[in-house]
């Protein structure tokens, strides 16, 4: 098996709490010295105690991940859903009006803390009041495209990240030949699945719209973190809100579709595209992994990553996919 290190150096190693401190207070708050770190892995999030004993959130972008213009772009979109009384957790603007600031390198954005719990993806109210709300965002999000926001496709999201986990020489060489021949066969099967769907309008999206990312209170959802944003198929919105059996997975979807229906019309074919997205995810958040191994936050917490048995189960978890997507598309059950 090949070995991969942290590296003994990472840029977020120079953020340290006065720094952070400092960088909020230069965006024109005033702290009180209180901070913790919240349960983030891609960029850093703190909550950060205001002298007027309230709290905000700040948030420090992983360095070279995104360009400026593609973040402004995201906190754009999110102003733009809160100015049409979504509610989506918007970024605050700073004393100059910006919502985008730099510190000593780093790139960050305070937000209003929004308290909640995680949606009860169980409940088919839920389900329905998430459908409405995410159609409402699809409907703004359709008006135009990201212009410096990547798109959600087979390219991005499973040829690339496919050939640098092969290329790393990451995968065992006795499962090499088995990885390999899974991902051929699976990426083959998510085209066959993108030719049924026909050409599906990219528009603009949450991206990452799982139960994590939604925080739920007496008012209803709060969507959260548009890091992930970017132009795609409205399903992609839809289908993490499903999990468990077939039958579960079609009572639940059609829960989400009569709320969705409400505000948005949606495109049938999409469904042909569930399971594929499902295994681009696959593909992309193995990739994901690897590429961030140099941050040491990922070996603590992702301790099982690149052991002989993770690469066996990925191999398991893409053959399972491969007959999933030869099946019928999900059909959404009807309310009696």
């Amino acid at each position: 098996m090949s070995a991969i290190s942290p590296s003994p150096t990472h840029p977020y190693d120079a953020l340290t709490p006065d720094l952070i401190l400092d960088a909020v207070e230069r965006s024109g708050a005033r702290c009180d010295g209180r901070l913790q770190a919240l349960n983030s892995y891609e960029n850093r999030v703190y909550q950060v105690g205001m002298e007027d004993g309230t709290d905000i959130i700040a948030k420090f972008y992983r360095p070279q991940r995104w360009r400026r213009e593609a973040i402004v772009e995201e906190h754009l979109f999110a102003l733009e859903l809160a100015e049409a009384e979504l509610p989506i957790v918007a970024p605050l603007p700073g004393e100059g009006g910006d919502t985008l600031s730099e510190h000593a390198g780093f790139l960050y954005a305070l937000y209003p803390r929004q308290r909640g719990r995680a949606p009860e993806l169980d409940d088919e109210d839920t389900l329905h009041w998430m459908g409405r709300f995410i159609a409402r965002i699809h409907a703004i999000g359709s008006l135009q495209p990201f212009a410096h926001r990547p798109r959600i496709d087979i390219t991005t999201f499973g040829e690339e990240p496919a050939h640098y986990l092969m290329d790393a020489g990451l995968v065992p060489p006795d499962l090499m030949p088995a990885f390999a021949t899974a991902v051929e066969q699976a990426l083959a099967q998510i085209r066959q699945c993108f030719d049924r769907a026909g050409t599906p309008a990219a528009i603009r999206l949450h991206g990452d719209c799982h139960a994590s990312n939604v925080l739920w209170d007496a008012e209803g959802p709060h969507f959260v973190d548009l890091d992930d944003a970017r132009n795609g198929p409205a399903v992609q919105d839809l289908w993490m809100l499903l999990s468990g059996e077939r039958d579960a997975m079609e009572r639940q979807l059609g829960a989400v579709l009569r709320g969705y229906r409400e505000f948005h019309d949606f495109d049938m074919r999409e469904l042909h595209l569930i399971e594929a997205l499902r295994t681009l995810r696959l593909i992309h958040y193995c990739a994901w992994l690897a590429r961030r191994w140099d941050d040491p936050t990922f070996p603590l917490n992702f301790p099982w990553f690149n052991t002989q048995r993770y690469w066996q189960d990925q191999i398991l978890a893409l053959r399972e996919q491969l007959a999933l997507m030869q099946e019928p598309p999900l059909a959404p059950a009807v309310n009696d």
